[in-house]
């Protein structure tokens, strides 16, 4: 039988925040799930550590798990903590820097293939 998420125990009672772990100095990512429709990852950022400004073709929402995170959409700062979420539209430039050590959840959703995304909103 063909597994679409991966690294996790099936049919378990789990905690998201458990599944990664802080490591000093780095961000830790964990993929539960790559292909051309979605990407489910989460990700453990140590206090001062960031991902740069990019962006991506599909739209990109972001769960905080765990800490305090600040979220930069098309230069509008966001703080985020626990239990909040943001929306990172596609196409949109975007970045994340953690104010503490923080733990959050990325889910991606891409256009259908050959579906053009150039939604700006």
């Amino acid at each position: 039988m063909e597994k679409f998420i991966k690294n996790l125990d099936a049919a378990k009672v789990l905690s998201l925040v458990d599944q990664v772990n802080y490591l000093d100095g780095q961000i830790v990512s964990k993929t539960l799930a790559q292909n051309e429709a979605v990407s489910l990852t989460l990700f453990a950022f140590d206090q001062g550590e960031a991902i740069s400004t990019h962006d991506s073709d599909g739209d990109a929402l972001i769960l905080v798990l765990d800490g305090k995170g600040q979220i930069t959409i098309d230069g509008k700062d966001s703080i985020l903590s626990v239990g909040q979420s943001i929306l990172m539209p596609a196409k949109i430039p975007h970045a994340v820097y953690a104010i503490e050590r923080f733990k959050m959840f990325l889910i991606v959703v891409f256009p259908k293939k050959g579906e053009k995304n150039e939604s700006k909103s």
